[in-house]
């Protein structure tokens, strides 16, 4: 059962970007548009690890559509930044040709990681592939990726909590948060 207790500020968290109630509000409409868009369709679900696992959890337990589910993780990042070189360390267990894909991410900021993914999925020849995105950093974009169903839009910001991290850290959160710049970059 959950509690309307206060959020708990994680000490290296500067604050509270969106809420756990705002995430779980969002989620609910993001569910309610895939359900009306895939109404009599049995879409696959292609979570990206291992950001995307909470959103995704979160999500299908929302949709009243058929759906599959199934997993891919790549690897783009070190620490805090991007190194442009996109790694896949887990492919699908599943021939999606012919299938309606929505890959489900937990953040867009370059655009490496779905850009590359996108271009590899779609030599699997499937119906139709969009893009399920908790969270949408347009300024840190680097390729052209809009994801369709977009949970928000954000600043700039490095940002951990409810999937996302740093360094395998703060993934638990239960809300997204702006991480103190201490936290991650050199001192001195």
């Amino acid at each position: 059962m959950m509690t309307n207790s206060p959020t708990v500020l994680h000490p290296d968290v500067e604050r509270v970007l969106i809420s756990e109630a705002d995430i779980q509000k969002r989620i609910v409409e993001l569910a309610a548009e895939i359900d009306r868009d895939y109404e009599g369709l049995a879409p696959v679900f292609i979570g990206i690890l291992k950001g995307s696992v909470l959103f995704l959890s979160d999500l299908l337990k929302r949709l009243s559509v058929d759906c599959r589910i199934d997993f891919m993780c790549v690897s783009s990042y070190e620490g805090d930044r991007s190194t442009g070189v996109v790694r896949l360390t887990l492919d699908l267990r599943d021939n999606i040709e012919g299938r309606d894909i929505l890959v489900v991410e937990d953040i867009v900021d370059t655009g490496l990681t779905l850009g590359y993914l996108k271009q590899n999925l779609m030599t699997r020849k499937p119906r139709s592939l969009e893009i399920v995105s908790l969270l949408d950093k347009p300024e840190a974009r680097k390729v052209l990726i809009e994801p369709k169903y977009r949970g928000f839009q954000i600043p700039n910001e490095f940002v951990v909590g409810y999937g996302l991290d740093f360094d395998e850290r703060y993934r638990n959160l239960p809300y997204i948060g702006v991480l103190k710049p201490s936290t991650y970059q050199p001192q001195g």
